[in-house]
């Protein structure tokens, strides 16, 4: 198998030839088809998050096919089509795992963080941790589902049943959540970097009905807002933007100091709140919806070998949507 590994925090990746790997009991083998480059990606790299592990192959928005599978991994066959996240195992004994939320689980296990992800040509995962993805879309399409796709789902659920949704950062998990909420039903209002009109236009053909900078206050007060972009900063301008008993939900798992702000920006009953990895049910419900959405996802192919360049272009926000790794 080859590979584009991590091998020093801050450092370009290294295209690697390793060892074939077999699965192990209770795991699967598949071949990447595509992997998409996620902003979590880049925390991994630059040694943001706690406790790196390096080596390591980054990358956790992976869909390919399982082509070897170890003892005790049932329900899948050869050849299956399938989807590995972000949250790649849990313990299931802790406390949050017994009450149902194995995204706060004390020991995770992470693709592409504390196991080896998706910036390669075949990838091992546990097969619980493993979505059948079916036939319909290309691997390149379904990439960012797995990660920017299903963190805009728990985000979207986190927010509540409010019709109008402010998004901050219009970025590869904005452009799906858009086309999501507007599909039941609510208004979707864009916050771009202060002058980016490619961004706020593409925003707007993806069904914001309005789309500003981020230094810009919405037209109406919105019920909640849902801050993607990793700038603390953010928070205060979100929070001025929400109705009384409004949210701002912080869907990033890495996030620059949150600014002081007067406290009048929180009272009346509005709430800070973040979201936390995923759920395996976030997985299931999400992707039952998706072949009814229709969805239009912006991707921008790069060869696997070229993943430092999509992490340079993810940083400069030099594309549109999402990046994709094509081994």
């Amino acid at each position: 198998m080859h590979a584009m590994v991590l091998k020093q925090l801050g450092r370009p990746l290294e295209w690697t030839e390793l060892p074939d790997r077999w699965p192990g009991p209770g795991e699967v083998r598949v071949q990447v088809g595509a992997c998409g480059v996620c902003r979590t990606d880049l925390h991994v790299v630059d040694g943001e998050l706690p406790r790196p592990q390096v080596p390591i192959i980054p990358g956790h928005e992976i869909i390919g096919r399982i082509d070897a599978i170890g003892v005790h991994a049932d329900g899948f066959t050869l050849g299956q089509r399938v989807g590995i996240p972000w949250l790649g195992h849990t313990c299931g004994v802790c406390p949050y795992c017994r009450m149902q939320r194995e995204n706060l689980c004390d020991t995770p296990i992470f693709t592409g963080y504390t196991r080896d992800g998706g910036f390669a040509t075949s990838v091992i995962a546990d097969a619980r941790f493993v979505f059948s993805v079916g036939e319909v879309g290309s691997d390149e399409s379904l990439a960012p589902l797995l990660c920017a796709g299903l963190i805009g789902w728990r985000s979207l659920k986190m927010a509540g049943d409010g019709q109008l949704l402010g998004l901050y950062g219009f970025g590869a998990a904005a452009h799906i959540l858009a086309q999501v909420a507007k599909s039941e039903g609510r208004k979707v209002f864009a916050f771009t970097r202060p002058g980016d009109g490619k961004a706020q236009e593409f925003a707007r053909s993806v069904g914001a009905c309005w789309a500003g900078g981020s230094d810009e206050a919405p037209p109406q007060l919105l019920d909640t807002a849902i801050v993607f972009a990793p700038v603390g900063a953010l928070i205060p301008p979100a929070l001025k933007a929400v109705r009384k008993g409004g949210k701002v939900v912080c869907a990033g798992i890495h996030m620059s100091d949150i600014p002081s702000f007067p406290y009048d920006l929180l009272w009346n009953e509005r709430q800070i709140l973040s979201v936390a990895n995923l759920t395996r049910q976030d997985g299931l419900d999400f992707l039952d919806q998706v072949p009814n959405l229709n969805l239009v996802i912006r991707t921008t192919a790069y060869p696997l070998q070229q993943a430092n360049q999509a992490l340079a272009d993810l940083r400069s926000g030099s594309f549109e949507g999402a990046a994709v790794l094509v081994p």
